[in-house]
């Protein structure tokens, strides 16, 4: 899922690393980071050694060090920012506070982008999150070393870059892990890996999962509501492809030699929608078409555009890059509603079937099982257009089936927005998660909604939490497929 903008500030500076905690935290809340100085003293007592019959885990090379470079544009004054490539070839960039709280947050960022990664995105990245640094949080974050859908990889480059900051910055005394929309599924992946591979002598990397607007349905689920699109799009606009170009399954995205740009296809959805167009300036045909496919599809009128951008493109790199060629969406047996006719909907709108090697194929990439060994904090907003949140809903049941949801606290906000919230959610929340390490108490809903107001006088305001909210199964906003 693509992410916004990022957002302004100003220029930081380079200054030496403190440990100072954050001075916006709650009463309550620092009571619980209090602990930290024991849990310090703890980790200094010699670990036992280990059975001469049991064989030591293979250790990966020794990443270079970073090097220390000018910090972007809107990071707070006195930052200090480092920059690298890793072995695997990923760009990332590391940013530690004036007054260090001890605390590292390992990014996995959104999209995801195609094409050749930009060290660019790392810019992007911690200019939207320059609240973490703000509240006295490191920051460290790849910008993954091949562009696509490909979880596996970019999860491996987050943990990376979390390796190097160890190696060759600091050792934090807690590590919480950050993915935002499509990389929360990647941090989820990555949490996963490091559970099944940690023991009382290895134990887990990660103190606690945050994850924001998360694209947490796994694999091919999270995806299938865009092949409806497709299919419902070309029934009404018979344009994406037109009757005279080569005919192609709508699955595909586009064929591998597609000249297609973005701009061609706006001006294709354009052309059948009037998107482009004030909704009086639509003829009624087009006012017709856009509302029975935002109706159907159950999105916003302003988001069809986006939607068929990435069911295009990205379901062009899933089947080419990811399956092979096969097919990992399909739509047969599924009926349509919400139109002006759904029975002439339903009878004309293509259909396909999905191959089950090709699905098993991408959620082995990126399907998740829900082993979570840690406590995982979700936030979504209520009425993000771009990543359901009924996604929520499906991201429950994993762990449920995995017996893991006793670790899982999901709380909702009051927004139409998906690549950021408001600057004093993530502070709350990163607290909230620290307090249920430090001290086991797990949290409520209630009570995050409650300690945000502490921390709009430091960070603003914004705090819209609803805690009684509870999302409807994924099932009523996606229509439902068949067992494959």
């Amino acid at each position: 899922m693509k992410a916004g903008s990022a957002k302004p500030g100003v220029r930081s500076t380079r200054e030496p690393v403190g440990r100072a905690p954050p001075s916006a935290l709650s009463a309550a809340l620092r009571g619980g980071l209090c602990l930290v100085a024991a849990g310090l003293l703890a980790a200094c007592v010699s670990p036992p050694a280990s059975s001469p019959a049991s064989a030591p885990a293979p250790q990966p090379a020794p990443e270079a060090a970073p090097t220390v470079t000018p910090c972007p544009e809107g990071l707070p004054a006195g930052a200090r920012c480092l920059r690298g490539r890793d072995s695997a070839n990923a760009h990332y960039l590391i940013v530690m506070p004036a007054q260090w709280n001890g605390v590292l947050v390992v990014h996995a960022h959104g999209g995801p982008a195609l094409g050749e990664p930009k060290v660019s995105r790392s810019d992007e990245d911690i200019q939207r999150w320059a609240i973490t640094v703000r509240a006295g949080y490191a920051w460290a974050g790849s910008v993954f070393r091949q562009g696509g859908v490909a979880a596996r990889s970019a999860a491996e480059d987050t943990d990376r870059v979390r390796r190097i900051f160890v190696e060759h910055v600091a050792v934090p005394r807690r590590t919480v892990l950050h993915g935002q929309s499509w990389g929360a599924g990647v941090a989820a992946k990555l949490a996963e890996q490091v559970n099944a591979a940690s023991s009382a002598s290895n134990p887990a990397r990660y103190d606690a999962v945050l994850l924001s607007s998360g694209v947490l349905g796994g694999g091919t689920r999270s995806y299938e509501f865009r092949l409806d699109l497709r299919a419902v799009y070309q029934f009404y606009c018979a344009n994406h492809p037109r009757a005279d170009e080569p005919a192609y399954p709508l699955w595909m995205g586009l064929p591998a030699d597609s000249p297609l740009t973005p701009a061609q296809l706006a001006g294709r959805v354009d052309e059948c929608l009037g998107i482009a167009k004030a909704h009086s300036q639509r003829s009624a045909e087009q006012r017709r078409k856009l509302k029975n496919i935002a109706a159907v599809i159950r999105i916003p009128e302003s988001s069809v555009l986006a939607h068929l951008n990435w069911a295009t493109w990205h379901f062009q790199d899933i089947v080419q890059r990811r399956t092979q060629g096969q097919n990992p969406f399909g739509n047969d047996g599924v009926r349509y509603v919400g139109s002006d006719d759904d029975a002439a909907l339903n009878a004309g709108v293509q259909r396909y079937r999905a191959d089950p090697q090709a699905v098993a194929a991408f959620d082995a990439d990126a399907g998740l099982t829900g082993r979570l060994g840690v406590p995982v904090l979700t936030v979504h907003g209520i009425n993000d257009p771009t990543a359901f949140v009924e996604l929520e809903s499906a991201f429950l049941q994993t762990l449920e089936r995995a017996g893991t949801a006793p670790r899982l606290v999901q709380t909702y906000t009051d927004d139409a927005q998906h690549s950021y919230l408001s600057d004093p959610v993530y502070p709350t929340l990163l607290a909230a998660l620290l307090q249920w390490v430090e001290t086991g108490v797990k949290p409520t809903p209630a009570g995050i909604a409650q300690a945000c107001a502490s921390f709009e006088p430091s960070f603003g305001p914004g705090c819209r939490f609803v805690p009684d909210y509870r999302p409807a199964p994924l099932s009523a906003r996606v229509a439902p497929r068949g067992p494959r």
